[in-house]
């Protein structure tokens, strides 16, 4: 696999691909701090600025708020994640 993306079927994923394909999902927003931000991804920029639905707060592990919707600031992202569903979700 090379440096700069994924090989996935004669294609080169980017992580600009990744992120635009889930735009609308339900994510994981890691902070610095070691916050983490639960909710829908509703849209993101260049310099990863974040804005979310239906956002939880957790710290620790512990549900600590909810918010309608976040705003995020890039520079404060660890990472970005995707959540799996588990079967008690109903998967």
């Amino acid at each position: 696999m090379s440096g700069t993306g994924e090989k996935v079927t004669g294609t080169t994923k980017t992580p600009t691909d990744f992120l635009k394909s889930i735009r609308g999902k339900p994510v994981v927003v890691k902070l610095n701090s070691g916050v983490d931000y639960r909710g829908i991804l509703t849209c993101l920029d260049g310099y990863m600025n974040i804005a979310m639905e239906q956002t939880e707060e957790y710290v620790n592990g512990q549900l600590k708020n909810k918010y309608g919707d976040a705003f995020i600031r890039g520079n404060n992202v660890l990472y970005i994640s995707t959540v799996k569903r588990t079967l008690a979700d109903g998967a």
